[in-house]
Formats: structure tokens, C-alpha cells, sequence
């Protein structure tokens, strides 16, 4: 790339080249355009040269067409023709693959991704669900649960299951954590459910993300380019939005404050930014504008690429001080307008009008503007974005393995880790509570079993009595049987020693 330690270079006007300040690297920016006027190949050119100055990119690839970084370039039609036009050949340009990492949620397409339950914490996920005051109330007394009681929160079964308990049992953790609403939790439960559809199952588990290895260079210096397969999570905007915002969350929270470093820590490039905002909820888009705002001071760039600059929210497009615009079409009076705002965003140059020419541009071209070594936005220009020096599309599934095969990351995420969490501990608690309950059972009815036996001798008893009394002949009769059998056995015992006697006599004196 044609990059140095001071400038890095993204564009070409009449002969001369265009560049941003790595010292400014961290002011973010934005890059928008119609359909097919090169807006991923400049997405391509800027993370090409974050990674030649030593910088580590994250990048969210939505098409699949930006994984052609994992391969050298080999420029054809256009591109052949703009680095002959630019007569880029002998002046640092050569075609190259950069050192990638590649990442999924599911894990077909790169290392997977993971968070836990916990990492995201409460307020996040309450915004991720779009919850109420009240709601988001139950989700806090629910981690508070959680940590009163030891309760791990890794995967998304713990988060439903501890809901599961905290239903279960709310008369009484009233008293501890307050009134807990049925309709509230069952509101919860079906956010959860929701998300669960949408894919979070898949996100959050263990082994979760460490951020230090986003953070890696290779042997010659380069950073890293973390690629995160956004093709199929890209069909549940707010998954997306999750995890791009925990992302963020994240790097805010463990990274030290370090100013305006000579370069970005990290970049952040988001393509299709507009989905991270699609239908999402007032609260999300908050905490989206407050981590951009601030995470500048944590030496970290965000670039967002989207199709017009009315894709993002206006809070959110105030902090984005580098502008590269490719062609926006005006065909209908809501286009025309979003033209009219985009080159309005842009500091003026005398020598063209700005709205006439957005429209005008072909593919490759863009007006380009980027924030100066004292973050002052330059004359807006019109220029190449140069091409860059690895593959332009997309790489075979070999391809794709090949890399993952020689990744440094290779077997620390792949393999999930389920260890004991909330869900076993739950479900151990309910074993334990079932068993309890059956043996209270059986001792009951044990006990109920022998009370019922000593109630019917009882009755059978004064059954008797009751016959003895009314039937007085019978003891009689019975008493007098039992006498005269006492006596003929006492009658035959007498005679058998007599005789005895009498027979021991006689032979006894014969002898």
C-alpha cells in the first residue's frame, strides 16, 4: 500500500494523492454510495491501509466479497486499468494478501464468536430486548438474584431458566428483590424466546471472545484483519446490532484512556451500517451514539459504510469526521433531497459544485474529505479511490479453510464449552426439590397408611366387645369349652404318671 508511518493513503486527484493522518485515524468516518460505485472496494482499501501501518481491523463482511483480503490481488478490467492510469506499478503497489482472522456466530464460516450472558449485563440486554421501565427493572432484580445466589449466567439457557425459577418462586423473593409481575415476566420471557429465535443461542456461550486477540500483528508488523462473516446474522438486524454494540461496550469498558494516539489501536468498519439501525429501538441507537462519541479517546476508529448518509442516525453521523461519498442516484424527491444533504455535509470547493457532481461520479470515483492533523474537515475533492493490492470478491470454501487451518486462533473458540452454570444448577435444584417432595409424599403416605391400620384394629376391637357384650351365651360357651379342655388334658397327664409309677415299680423289683 502506498502507506508510511505518517500518511495513509486512499485516493488519487489529478496526480496527486490523497491521504488520512493516522493521528486522526480515531475521529471515524463514513463511507456512502448507491449500489456498485465501488463503496467495498474502498472498505477494502481502508483496511488494507490500517493494516500496513500496524493497526488491527475489525470488519463485518455482509456480501462475503470482502474475504478476498485473505488473497493476493490480481487487478483485471477496471481495476487493471485504474493502476495503470494511476501508474501505481513501482511506486509501493504490489499485489499481496493481508493477515486475517476469520469470524462467525455459528461457526461454519470463521473461529466462533461468543459472549456470555453475563458480559452483556443487564442494561445492555434490556435495550437489546426493548424492555420498559418495569421490565428492565425485573431483568436487574434477576442478575442481582443470580449473583445473591452463585448463579452462573454464561449461555442463553441460564438467562431462561433463571426467569423459569424466578416465576416459580416469586412469593417468595418478594420481600428480598420487590413485587415481581406476572405479566412483566411473562413480557421478559417472550423477548427472550424471540431472541433465542433470532439466533442468540448461537452467540452467547463459551469459550467468549478474549479482546487481545483482536489485537495481533504478524511477522512483519501488519495488524491483523478480524473478518466477521455477517451474511446470515445480517437477517436478524437486532442479533446484529447486539453484537456489534457488545463489541463496542466492550472495547470501552477494558481499553485505557489513551488521547489521540499517532495512530488507532483499533478500527472498527462496519459495512451495511444501515442494518445496525434498522427497527432499532430509541434506547439501543442511544447507547450506539454514546460508545461512538467516546470510545474515540480509547485510541479506537469506527467507519461505517452505508448507502446514504439518511441511513444513520443524525446524532450518530455528527461524530464521523472522514467523509468518502461515491455516487448517490437522485431519481425520485426523497433521493434528491439526501443528495442535497450529503454534499451540504461537506466543506466547499470553489472549483465544482458538490450536489451536481455526487451525481456524476462513476465507479471508483468518490469526493473524498478527511479531517486534518488539527481535526479541521479539508476542501472536499474528487478523486480514485486507489485499488487495493488484495483479491477484489470473494474466496473458495478451500480458500477459506486453508486460512483457518493456519490461523493463530486455530482450536482456542471452536470447540464450545458447557460447563455448570445457572441451567445445571437450576435443573439440579428442581431434581432436588422433586425428590423432597416425593419422599414427603411417601412418608405421608406412609404415615396416613399406618394411621388407617390402627384405626380399623381399633374398630375391629370394639366390633369384638360389642359382640361380647351383646352375646354373653357365647363367652360363656366358650369359657366352658376352653375349662372342660383344660381338664381332660390335666386328666390324661395324671394317668400317664401314674401308670408310669406303677409300671417302674414292677420292674424295678423284678430287677
Amino acid at each position: 500500500m502506498l502507506t508510511n508511518d505518517h500518511e495513509m493513503y486512499i485516493a488519487s486527484a489529478q496526480g496527486r494523492e490523497i491521504a488520512l493522518n493516522p493521528s486522526v485515524g480515531n475521529r471515524h468516518g463514513l463511507v456512502a454510495g448507491a449500489t456498485g460505485t465501488g463503496k467495498t472496494v474502498t472498505l477494502q482499501n481502508l483496511a488494507e491501509s490500517f493494516s500496513a501501518l500496524g493497526t488491527p481491523v475489525f470488519l463485518t463482511d455482509v456480501k462475503g466479497d470482502l474475504a478476498g483480503l485473505s488473497q493476493a490481488g490480481h487487478p483485471v478490467g477496471g481495476l487493471a486499468d485504474r493502476v495503470a492510469n494511476l501508474k501505481l506499478t513501482g511506486r509501493g503497489y504490489r499485489n499481496q494478501a493481508f493477515p486475517v482472522c476469520f469470524w462467525d456466530v455459528g461457526g461454519k464460516q470463521g473461529h466462533p464468536i461468543r459472549a456470555t450472558v453475563s458480559s452483556m449485563g443487564p442494561m445492555l440486554l434490556s435495550r437489546l430486548l426493548n424492555l420498559n421501565e418495569t421490565q428492565s427493572g425485573l431483568m436487574h432484580m434477576a442478575f442481582r438474584l443470580a449473583d445473591d445466589q452463585g448463579l452462573l449466567l454464561l449461555d442463553f439457557k441460564d438467562i431462561r431458566s433463571l426467569f423459569v425459577y424466578l416465576g416459580q418462586n416469586s412469593s417468595e423473593f418478594r420481600n428480598t428483590y420487590g413485587n415481581i409481575a406476572a405479566a412483566s415476566l411473562g413480557a421478559v420471557q417472550r423477548e427472550l424466546l424471540r431472541l433465542e429465535d433470532e439466533g442468540a443461542k448461537d452467540f452467547f456461550g463459551e469459550p467468549s471472545l478474549r479482546l487481545e486477540d483482536l489485537f495481533l500483528n504478524d511477522l512483519s508488523g501488519r495488524g491483523q484483519i478480524n473478518i466477521l462473516a455477517a451474511d446470515r446474522v445480517m437477517r436478524t438486524p437486532r442479533l446484529y446490532s447486539a453484537i456489534l454494540l457488545w463489541l463496542l461496550s466492550e472495547l470501552f469498558e477494558q481499553l485505557p484512556e489513551v488521547g489521540d494516539p499517532d495512530k488507532p489501536r483499533l478500527a472498527l468498519l462496519f459495512d451495511e451500517a444501515h442494518l445496525l439501525f434498522t427497527d432499532a429501538p430509541p434506547v439501543l441507537v442511544a447507547k450506539m451514539e454514546q460508545v461512538v462519541r467516546l470510545i474515540r479517546s480509547k485510541g479506537v476508529g469506527v467507519y461505517f459504510c452505508t448507502q446514504s448518509p439518511s441511513d444513520l442516525p443524525d446524532s450518530i453521523l455528527a461524530q464521523l469526521g472522514h467523509r468518502i461519498q461515491h455516487a448517490l442516484r437522485a431519481y425520485t424527491p426523497k433521493d434528491q433531497k439526501a443528495v442535497r444533504a450529503a454534499a451540504q455535509s461537506f466543506r466547499a470547493n470553489p472549483a465544482f459544485k458538490t450536489e451536481e457532481v455526487i451525481a456524476e461520479l462513476g465507479i471508483g470515483e468518490a469526493l473524498v474529505s478527511f479531517l486534518d492533523i488539527k481535526g479541521r474537515p479539508a476542501q472536499v475533492e474528487r478523486a480514485l479511490i486507489l485499488p487495493p493490492e488484495s483479491r477484489v470478491g470473494a474466496i473458495t470454501p478451500e480458500e477459506r479453510q486453508n486460512v483457518l487451518i493456519n490461523s493463530r486462533l486455530a482450536g482456542r473458540y471452536d470447540a464450545p464449552i458447557d460447563r455448570e452454570s445457572a441451567y445445571e444448577m437450576l435443573a439440579e435444584h428442581f431434581s432436588q426439590s422433586q425428590r423432597e417432595a416425593e419422599e414427603v409424599k411417601a412418608a405421608s403416605k406412609a404415615a396416613k397408611t399406618a394411621k388407617e391400620q390402627q384405626r380399623l384394629k381399633r374398630e375391629a376391637d370394639r366390633e369384638a366387645r360389642r359382640q361380647a357384650k351383646d352375646n354373653p351365651d357365647v363367652l360363656g360357651s366358650v369359657l366352658e369349652d376352653v375349662t372342660r379342655e383344660a381338664r381332660r388334658t390335666m386328666g390324661r397327664e395324671l394317668g400317664r404318671r401314674i401308670i408310669r409309677g406303677v409300671l417302674g415299680g414292677i420292674f424295678g423289683g423284678k430287677r
